[in-house]
């Protein structure tokens, strides 16, 4: 629950920092070497210190609106209605500033008069973009996953490099039976359903590496994935959430959705990949035993499979580890040490 503090965090921090930014580059365009035509007057560095003010308060207002809109809304409506949503936001947001600013001041002066004072269109066009521009900047970062937007800025895999990494496939178990059932609309809707309160990943620190049909691949630097078992919680607490809705799932889709998964550890190669559409892709055996592994949980019966390599280094306490054996992948000369896992119920 630390890392969903930590995310909150992040966003805010990236708010505050954005709006500062606008601010600031305001302050400089409209204050060197110019006069202002409304009421209110700067010094420059006045205007600076005051950008540093602004930039904290109405980045921490417009971080926080982006928190509750994510959590509340973002699986419920479309891209283009949050949009529409977001704009009235910034409108919304534009009148608390301009409040805000005549109450501190808009001395001698009607509020009308001081919201339309000459040169305010052009502060107020430039509030409503920022607003949107940093909106869309977070949908990509949501799209690409973690801080694939800021990786690929950095050029930081532009050449290939290792990295020691834990993985996990998540495949749907009966995916099949339950296409042929519902029908490829309302499986859709299903799958979508079950992504969503996959969500719960990331208080565990995961990175969402892939969706591939009704498979997910999760992935955690080594390091990280270690801390508090968060590879094998995120596994747990996914299926939690899944129990939790059994009576929401049941009546929609009159089934419960039960996800078997594969993890393994290891050196894999991370690097920029595509010409016209970019992304952060991983290659190695690490990410192909993985997912061979999860590959044996139906065969084996198991709902959760993990490699000697990880099972060496995690910590085990409040999980019981049992040895299935040394089983043949496919694709793979020599056999794998396996070992499913579950947890301990005495544990809480």
């Amino acid at each position: 629950m630390k890392f969903k503090y930590k995310r909150r965090r992040q966003i805010l921090k990236q708010y505050i920092i954005g709006w500062t930014i606008s601010f600031l580059f305001l302050s400089v365009v409209r204050g060197e070497g110019s006069q202002e035509l409304g009421s209110v007057q700067f010094e420059f560095w006045q205007s600076i210190f005051a950008s540093i003010i602004g930039g904290l308060l109405l980045g921490s207002i417009s971080g926080y609106a982006q928190i509750v809109a994510e959590k509340k809304m973002f699986k419920r409506i479309s891209i283009q209605k949050l949009l529409v949503l977001r704009v009235l936001y910034a409108i919304l947001f534009l009148i608390f500033i301009i409040s805000i600013s005549y109450v501190i001041f808009g001395k001698n002066i009607t509020f009308i008069e001081f919201a339309f004072e000459p040169g305010s269109f052009a502060f107020y066009l430039y509030i409503i973009c920022v607003d949107i521009f940093m909106f869309a900047l977070r949908q990509i970062n949501l799209f690409l996953g973690g801080n694939n937007l800021w990786k690929l800025f950095s050029g930081r895999f532009y050449s290939p490099r290792e990295e020691e990494r834990i993985f996990m496939f998540l495949d749907l178990q009966s995916s099949t039976t339950h296409a042929e059932r519902l029908g490829h609309i309302k499986y859709s809707k299903m799958i979508q359903d079950c992504f969503n309160d996959l969500g719960i990943v990331s208080d565990y620190e995961s990175e969402i590496y892939q969706y591939v049909g009704d498979e997910v691949v999760l992935s955690w630097q080594l390091e990280i994935g270690l801390r508090n078992q968060n590879c094998l919680m995120a596994y747990f607490k996914f299926q939690e959430q899944l129990d939790k809705k059994e009576d929401y799932y049941e009546a929609a889709y009159n089934c419960k959705p039960f996800f078997k998964a594969g993890l393994n550890s290891g050196i894999v190669t991370v690097t920029e990949i595509g010409k016209y559409k970019k992304e952060i892709a991983y290659h190695g055996d690490t990410i192909n035993t993985a997912a061979r592994i999860q590959g044996k949980c139906n065969e084996l019966n198991q709902q959760l499979l993990i490699s000697e390599n990880l099972k060496d280094v995690i910590d085990d306490i409040g999980f019981i580890f049992e040895k299935i054996g040394n089983i043949e992948l496919k694709g793979k000369k020599k056999t794998v040490l396996i070992y499913g896992i579950h947890k301990n119920k005495i544990s809480k």
